[in-house]
């Protein structure tokens, strides 16, 4: 359904056509600091259905975090720790060398910080996700993936964590015992080795709403995405993301929800 200020809400007033599909939409919000301010949190937040909510590392700080998660469960969306490298400077995009003990701390330190706000407003943290460059190194680098998913399983075992299809973080997670969600971008460009183009590079960040749409349905749907390169590429995402640090973040989702409930495309939590 479309508001009288343009917003989509989820699955409302969809056509009766059969289900085609069902899959999560997810953010990346709470990445304000300060007085410095990222995105449109509360605009994204009527749209989605899972919040993937900074920890303080890369982004957020206690009071945007408080805010954040309170919106989140206005809208009855489920929360999620978005976990980085301690890099606020760089917004966590800038690969650390940080030893496996320290990142062991360092997760485990943001999940508690997040789920105890998440529990002061009624919520739990129900799914983690590696920001930015601690992303990319956990879906490359067994060690780092290890230690990440070895914080999530002291944390709770039963809490997913995201990533890319095909990443090496796929296997460690079967053998440290914790449960992953595939991930697609239909914000951002791919290599043909099925990895995001590096942000800088000519084709990483898709900012057309019908372009980002289509793609979204494509994943969805057909199960593939196009490289930059042309090479179509094969995906079963279980969840889709927007960046909320995109300029027209919250234009972008309301057209992927759009095009997704056209196609006949359930919107729900995964978590």
């Amino acid at each position: 359904m479309t508001g009288e200020d343009g917003s989509v809400t989820p699955n409302a007033d969809r056509p009766a056509a059969a289900v085609t599909a069902v899959v999560d939409l997810n953010a990346d919000v709470g990445e304000s600091f300060g007085a410095y301010r990222i995105g449109s949190d509360d605009e994204l937040l009527a749209l989605v259905t899972s919040a993937s909510v900074a920890c303080g590392f890369h982004g957020g700080d206690p009071a945007v975090m408080r805010r954040t998660v309170a919106v989140a469960v206005e809208h009855s969306v489920v929360v999620g720790a978005h976990v980085g490298y301690p890099d606020l400077r760089g917004f966590g995009r800038r690969p650390l060398a940080v030893p496996p003990d320290e990142l062991f701390a360092d997760v485990l330190y943001q999940l508690g910080a997040l789920d105890a706000i998440a529990r002061a407003a009624g919520t739990a943290v129900r799914y983690v996700k590696p920001h930015g460059a601690l992303y990319h190194a956990a879906a490359a680098d067994p060690a780092v993936g290890r230690a990440l998913l070895t914080a999530v399983r002291a944390f709770n075992p039963a809490l997913p964590v995201l990533t890319l299809p095909g990443a090496v973080l796929v296997d460690v997670a079967a053998d440290v015992g914790v449960p992953v969600i595939v991930e697609g971008f239909p914000d951002r460009g791919y290599t043909a080795a099925g990895t995001l183009v590096p942000r800088g590079e000519p084709g990483a960040v898709i900012d057309g709403p019908e372009e980002a749409a289509a793609r979204a349905v494509a994943m969805t749907v057909d199960r593939v995405v196009t490289a930059v390169d042309g090479t179509p590429i094969s995906l079963a995402p279980r969840t889709l993301c927007i960046h909320g640090d995109t300029p027209n973040a919250p234009r972008l989702a309301a057209a992927i929800v759009a095009r997704l409930r056209a196609a006949g495309v359930e919107l729900r939590p995964f978590a």
